[in-house]
């Protein structure tokens, strides 16, 4: 395999077993790098690694853990290291609708529905962060952090997606992201967000199969159509994020969104 831009560079993505996390790990390999990559279920995260090899024998590791808990994110870099010799890049994509633990409109948004969704989206991204950053200080070298996002977070879409604790999460990560791109720039620690709107991934499947969400989104994200997003869709700008490439750029907030915050959407 050709050289990319990631060569040489090791790469942990947390939720990279499927979806969006999953079809960025390909496109890491693709482009040189060493990737770790983390999920909860085992099986997923088997498949992954399999898939990865097949692409670049050699360039793949993963296992299976909980997001929310600060050892994950710990074993991971600590595997990326050993198996890699470094961390030069995290992707923080792990995240989810919490609308199963009661998450959704305001009035009937549950104690657990708040605590799950929090931990989910946020809480994990806090502690994976917390480990990378400090990992880069330990190893005295440039790094980036990638984290995802969303559009809800400041761009809201009060009649089909309704979870307010997610969109505080999400809105959240852009603060965080922020702030500590500020309080580590002078040691070369780059952090930015992607921020995506409606993707087809295993969260959006009670979207995806809705024909007046469809229509909806017809309007709503009007480029290259007027389509769900695609996770490869993401791709090339995290590659791009974690790369050296984006050396000069950081505490950004970029949204691949089809047109998403500039269309009215309506039907």
């Amino acid at each position: 395999m050709e050289s990319g831009i990631l060569t040489g560079q090791g790469v942990v993505i947390i939720g990279g077993t499927t979806g969006l996390g999953l079809s960025a790990a390909r496109a890491c390999v693709r482009e040189g790098a060493g990737v770790v990559v983390v999920g909860r279920n085992p099986e997923n995260v088997q498949k992954a690694v399999a898939g990865l090899d097949e692409l670049a024998p050699g360039r793949a590791a993963g296992f299976a853990g909980d997001a929310v808990s600060s050892e994950t994110s710990l074993e991971a870099i600590a595997r990326c290291v050993e198996k890699f010799g470094s961390l030069g890049g995290l992707y923080h994509v792990a995240g989810g609708s919490g609308r199963s633990f009661g998450d959704g409109p305001l009035h009937e948004v549950t104690d657990e529905g708040i605590d799950a969704t929090l931990d989910l989206n946020l809480k994990s991204l806090i502690r994976s962060n917390r480990a990378a950053v400090s990992q880069f200080l330990d190893q005295g070298t440039p790094g980036s952090v990638l984290n995802m996002g969303s559009v809800l977070g400041w761009s809201p879409s009060p009649k089909y997606f309704t979870t307010h604790v997610y969109a505080a999460a999400k809105s959240a990560i852009v603060g965080f992201s922020k702030s500590v791109a500020a309080r580590y720039a002078a040691d070369d620690i780059r952090v930015n967000v992607i921020a995506p709107a409606l993707v087809e991934t295993p969260m959006a499947k009670r979207a995806a199969g809705d024909e007046v969400i469809q229509s909806f989104i017809k309007t709503k994200q009007p480029l290259d159509g007027g389509r769900i997003g695609r996770p490869e869709d993401l791709d090339d700008l995290a590659v791009y994020l974690l790369s050296r490439r984006s050396r000069f750029v950081t505490a950004q907030v970029i949204a691949v969104d089809g047109g998403w915050t500039v269309s009215e959407g309506q039907i």
